[in-house]
């Protein structure tokens, strides 16, 4: 059975576009097949993927702006991990749907029923803001993943995305549920960074994944290269952490 998992925080640095890539290729190393879905503008998961959104005809903004085909948008890039890649023009969907639809907040939702069949998992890279994008993707999302960084303000950025689930889960998509919280950037030797996990694990308990994802050289040096951590260096702290997120994400299917 397949599963829409969105990655959203409206806080921008907190590796959402960073998580999806790797959990993404983690989850195809483990034989799933996966989907991912570019909602950011900026292109960089596109982009960590070794895309040139520079060069591509057809992207997420041509199937929810104009009807254009899914099928034809996605593209392999990895065994088991397919993309469909997105570009700044993304960023003017808001008018298009608005005009479009008088249900703009269920364009990708009801793109998704085409090909979700297709796949064990899709993620959706979200766009750091709250706007129409993402909207799109928690109404079309089974679940919600959100990356905590490790770092002032990291509640108050929680708190806001709680909100916006709530909101959704009360209008829209009253089944999405929250995947899981992903301390992401963790340094265990800093004393703030120790705050904020015992914070959010004392708030949040069953909802806060094990797994962390450290400060790893790796993982900045993967997105330069177009390369998930996982295959620029498998056997890196970065790669070997989402591959434990990876277990988790699977391990909540199977008690399910």
């Amino acid at each position: 059975m397949s599963k829409i998992i969105a990655i959203a925080n409206q806080k921008g640095g907190v590796g959402k576009t960073t998580t999806s890539i790797n959990l993404g290729a983690a989850l195809a190393h483990f034989n799933r097949s996966v989907l991912i879905v570019d909602m950011d503008p900026q292109g960089n998961c596109s982009r960590g993927l070794g895309v040139d959104i520079t060069l591509i005809n057809h992207s997420i903004y041509d199937v929810l702006g104009f009807d254009y085909d899914i099928n034809l948008a996605t593209r392999q890039v990895y065994k088991n991990l397919d993309l469909i890649p997105s570009k700044l023009i993304l960023a003017s969907l808001d008018s298009i749907l608005i005009n479009k639809t008088n249900q703009p907040f269920l364009v990708l939702k009801n793109a998704m029923s085409q090909i979700k069949k297709n796949y064990d998992y899709i993620i959706i890279d979200c766009p750091p803001s709250l706007g129409l994008l993402t909207l799109n993707s928690l109404c079309a999302a089974d679940s919600v993943l959100i990356p905590v960084q490790c770092e002032y303000f990291a509640m108050e950025a929680v708190a806001q995305i709680l909100a916006s689930v709530s909101r959704i889960q009360s209008s829209n998509n009253p089944n999405l549920g929250i995947e899981g919280f992903l301390l992401t950037m963790y340094d265990a030797k800093t004393r703030l960074c120790l705050e904020i996990s015992q914070q959010i694990r004392s708030l949040f308990k069953e909802n806060t994944f094990l797994t962390q994802i450290p400060r790893n050289i790796s993982v900045p040096e993967s997105n330069a290269k177009g390369l998930p951590v996982t295959i620029y260096r498998p056997s890196s702290s970065g790669a070997l952490a989402y591959f434990s997120l990876a277990k988790e994400v699977m391990d909540h299917e199977e008690r399910k």
